[in-house]
């Protein structure tokens, strides 16, 4: 018998809905505009492959980026981020009844803009706040705990097998990126061995996959209801892997870090210890480019030193007619808006003003 909740995967409005979201701002690029010139051909390679359980997703390739941090992004196939788009459509609805309110990574009607604003509403309620950031995230995620989180709520075997597929193609894809980490009940002296140990199972999603954002969420989800219900901690925000709990008992946050980390240990994740100390919020926290107060918002300095520079290029390569007024306008107006989320506006005067634009 068809697996029913599968077979929407494959579902011809499905994979056009998918394409379309795949598609979107990228109908300019090459590997985009080749899949939509033969699009119909495609979409129905894609259906049959799916429907046949034949699918195979294609290497990845791999750059690295350096804001807001050195990482390395990892990108699909073009064909393979349809399929991504058509897999999420179907089970993103599943789990997002099971979301807490707080998490606000990749989901609508959530956002940077909203984490920040929640931040800032916790940072005038609670007097302390601790901040935990999750080391190494994305290649630490074990492959064998999140697929057991995803089949939980998929009781569908070809939406597994799909997943798996998926799955395997990413691991190993951000094994350099990846320092060694042992947990209670590793063997270390084994860790060259055949994967007889958790320590040596597939670990790491692709950052840059609509599905790895995605799955992020789900594998802390747990830990987001752990933190709600069990160390009944108010004031919670969730952005990725970027954590922040607030209250009023600086020893009850000391107490609450210590069962966090005892519980991130259970996912095979660590924290950046040094970083995740209780302060006042009255300090200001740094949070997503800011730093938060109770009462105002400032970018992080280096956020303002970065755009200064860049505006200094773009004006460059626009005077030297390398690039279209245009693009400058776009980039300044991406900046302004985001900055404008803070109590920027000299800083925006300043920075826009520092380097005049000359007539072409």
């Amino acid at each position: 018998m068809e697996d029913l909740l599968y077979a929407q995967v494959y579902d011809w409005g499905n994979l056009l809905l998918a394409h379309r979201r795949a598609a979107k701002g990228k109908r300019g690029k090459e590997p985009a505009a080749r899949f939509e010139y033969h699009l119909e051909d495609n979409l129905v390679t894609l259906q049959i492959e799916l429907r046949d359980q034949v699918y195979r997703p294609g290497p990845y390739s791999s750059f690295y980026i350096h804001e807001p941090k050195h990482r390395l992004i990892s990108a699909a196939p073009f064909r393979d981020r349809v399929v991504h788009h058509a897999l999420c459509n179907v089970i993103e609805p599943i789990f997002e009844r099971s979301f807490i309110y707080d998490s606000y990574a990749n989901r609508v009607g959530k956002g940077t803009h909203r984490a920040l604003d929640r931040a800032q509403e916790f940072a005038r309620r609670y007097r302390y706040v601790l901040p935990c950031d999750v080391r190494q995230f994305f290649p630490s995620i074990d492959h064998a705990t999140l697929r057991g989180i995803l089949a939980r709520k998929l009781h569908d075997p070809g939406v597994m097998c799909l997943v798996d597929r998926i799955l395997e193609s990413g691991a190993g894809v951000l094994s350099d990126e990846y320092q060694m980490v042992y947990f209670p009940g590793d063997d270390p002296s084994t860790a060259s061995g055949q994967g007889l140990f958790a320590a040596n199972r597939p670990r790491g999603l692709p950052i840059g996959n609509l599905t790895s954002q995605f799955w992020a969420n789900c594998y802390l989800n747990p830990f987001d209801h752990f933190v709600k219900r069990e160390l009944r901690c108010p004031g919670y925000v969730r952005f990725v892997d970027d954590l922040l709990l607030f209250g009023d008992d600086k020893g009850q946050l000391w107490d609450r870090k210590v069962a966090a980390v005892e519980r991130l240990a259970g996912l095979r994740l660590t924290i950046h210890d040094e970083c995740a100390q209780v302060r006042p919020t009255t300090e200001g926290l740094p949070f997503l480019g800011f730093v938060v107060y109770p009462h105002k918002r400032r970018l992080k300095r280096r956020k303002g030193v970065a755009y200064a520079l860049k505006f200094r290029g773009l004006v460059r390569d626009y005077a030297a007619g390398r690039l279209p007024l245009d693009r400058v306008t776009a980039s300044v107006q991406g900046w302004a808006n985001h900055a404008g989320y803070g109590d920027t506006l000299g800083l925006r005067r300043a920075v826009l003003s520092s380097v005049p634009l000359p007539a072409r």
